[in-house]
């Protein structure tokens, strides 16, 4: 399955895409991709694997649906660092996969280049295999003038995690006297997050029915909306969807005040 793919949707689902689009369209939606395993289990899939492989195919539907509604970012939460924790051979297949998949989306360039989709990974690199890490920096490398759309993978990430490497970093300036500490604030220091690149997001959706964060986007969240889920990830379809961004849509203007009245509040 492409990284990018045609539009599927049949008139029905196209005209209400068409009416959800003449409000007010989030810019930035973040994913918590949940339920691939519970997923697999109810499917009796002899392995998780096919779960989770079949929840990169939604990814892929999804992203061409935000592409369709002209949400201009998109994050996922595709590899927690607590994932490492999971069994060996589950880790070394979800690897395996995503070197499939990055090594998929080197091979159709194109497609991302014709949609103008940026692709961005952000968390501790360092944790990575080699072989993936590579294909991972070729795909942000040839992407890296894109601008119609930002993809952030969440890979090997934590918000924890982002919040401690963002310290060290400021640690480190401070003791070489780049930085003097009256001057980190709120913004310099998300300046130096992983997240340095893009927007907090407006609207983050949660799949599976959990109704928890899971260490993702802590920092970046204080006034986004949240909307869970009950499907699988695998499940999740453009209803869902369309019902999510609906449910941002009611409360846009309340979101809106409450980010001028913490950007206020802060100045003071």
């Amino acid at each position: 399955m492409s990284w990018m793919r045609e539009n599927t949707l049949n008139c029905l689902q196209s005209c209400a895409v068409k009416v959800i689009k003449s409000g007010h369209v989030p810019r930035h939606v973040a994913f918590i991709m949940d339920g691939n395993r519970r997923y697999a289990s109810k499917k009796n899939y002899n392995s998780f694997i096919q779960g989770h492989t079949e929840g990169f195919d939604k990814l892929a539907e999804t992203l061409q649906w935000c592409l369709d509604l002209g949400v201009k970012e998109v994050t996922v939460y595709a590899f927690s660092i607590e994932n490492f924790k999971r069994s060996k051979e589950e880790v070394d297949e979800l690897m395996t996969l995503a070197e499939n998949k990055f090594q998929k989306l080197l091979d159709e360039r194109e497609k991302l280049m014709e949609h103008g989709v940026r692709i961005c990974v952000i968390g501790n690199l360092t944790l990575i295999p080699e072989n993936v890490r590579k294909l991972m920096d070729e795909a942000v490398l040839i992407t890296k003038d894109n601008s119609k759309a930002l993809l952030n993978v969440a890979f090997a990430y934590t918000s924890r995690d982002e919040i401690v490497e963002t310290i060290k970093v400021m640690a480190e300036k401070v003791s070489s006297s780049q930085v003097l500490p009256d001057d980190i604030d709120e913004k310099l220091f998300s300046e130096h997050m992983y997240t340095r690149q893009s927007s907090d997001p407006d609207l983050i959706i949660r799949t599976s029915g959990e109704v928890r964060f899971s260490d993702f986007l802590l920092w970046q969240f204080s006034y986004s909306y949240i909307y869970f889920s009950k499907s699988f990830w695998p499940e999740f379809n453009i209803w869902d969807f369309l019902t999510a961004i609906f449910y941002y849509q009611r409360n846009a203007d309340e979101l809106q005040r409450l980010r001028c009245y913490g950007e206020t509040e802060n100045k003071v």
